[in-house]
């Protein structure tokens, strides 16, 4: 039961934090599961390069 209210936690977070952020998410899921094409976004470098990781 712990597991389920951490993970419910940190995703009411999220979605207070970022509302939008966590409407394109679930949009985006609905797209992957419905077999339709994704754009990728940016690569992994790019992103975390912008968050001060250095690779």
């Amino acid at each position: 039961m712990n597991a389920f209210v951490h993970r419910w936690w940190i995703s009411a977070c999220d979605s207070a934090r970022d509302p939008e952020g966590r409407r394109r998410m679930h949009a985006k899921a609905e797209q992957v599961f419905a077999g339709e094409p994704v754009s990728s976004g940016r690569p992994w470098r790019e992103a975390l390069g912008a968050c001060g990781v250095d690779l």
